[in-house]
């Protein structure tokens, strides 16, 4: 099977001349146009290793890097920057990336930093452990795959299930408020603005109607509020939205 790779860049052109290069390479290549795209791609599927610019609207690439790391996810991640002052390569490596690659930069040098990523993940791979009986009893009946919850406080969500719940209480929500949920508790903490939130969970192609995005927050806070939840959806005004523990 190829590896598969994330490339993340708003630059049109240097999105599709990466996964060109890729492409011709053997890679299967999936792509994104901002960071916000990434998180949501880089969490819902499995890839070899991430290539993301830095400078990108919405969500950078250095702070994807971050919020994947505090998920615990181990992906390689190569960063693209035209940034490339030392503190700017500090700032990327702290923040979990693997490797740094300045703008402009030749396609050889880009492919030969991603197969060393590639090499390395191979190597310093933990080895896999056998599961217990035991241990396969807390997942759930036998033969059935775990299910991922993401929590925040008291609240669970259930992304391959498509349940929620505050405490006990199970709320019942409409397909577009689990999956605004679903987005703002995966990106607790952050700020998301209008666009990036219309353009995750109605698609690409959907014009931003923020008293519409306005109206289904205040469905969901108020769902939120019958089942007993604090306020947990802060409204960053004439930006957006974020998900913040009260």
């Amino acid at each position: 099977m190829p590896e598969r790779v994330l490339v993340a860049d708003d630059d049109r052109a240097v999105r599709e001349a990466v996964e060109r290069a890729l492409e011709l390479e053997g890679y299967d290549v999936v792509t994104a146009r901002d960071g916000v795209e990434a998180l949501v791609l880089a969490r819902r599927d499995c890839f070899s290793a991430l290539v993301l610019d830095v400078m990108m609207p919405h969500i950078d690439g250095v702070a994807v890097c971050r919020v994947l790391r505090a998920d615990g996810d181990r992906t390689p991640v190569l960063l693209l920057t035209a940034r490339a002052g030392i503190s700017d390569r500090a700032n990327g490596l702290d923040a979990g990336a693997d490797d740094y690659l300045p703008k402009p930069f030749e396609v050889p040098e880009l492919l030969a930093r991603l197969r060393a990523l590639l090499r390395r993940a191979v190597l310093t791979a933990p080895p896999a452990t056998p599961t217990s009986p035991a241990e396969e009893n807390e997942k759930g009946e036998k033969g059935e795959r775990p299910v991922d919850v993401l929590r925040m406080a008291s609240l669970r969500v259930s992304p391959g299930t498509r349940r929620a719940w505050w405490g006990a209480a199970e709320l019942r929500l409409t397909r577009t408020e689990f999956d605004l949920l679903e987005l703002l508790v995966r990106d607790e903490g952050l700020v998301l603005d209008h666009a990036a939130i219309y353009r995750s969970v109605w698609g690409p192609d959907a014009g931003v109607d923020t008293k519409n995005l306005a109206g289904y927050i205040g469905y969901l806070r108020r769902k939120l509020t019958d089942a007993g939840a604090p306020d947990l959806i802060r409204t960053v005004r004439g930006v957006g939205y974020a998900a913040r523990r009260p």
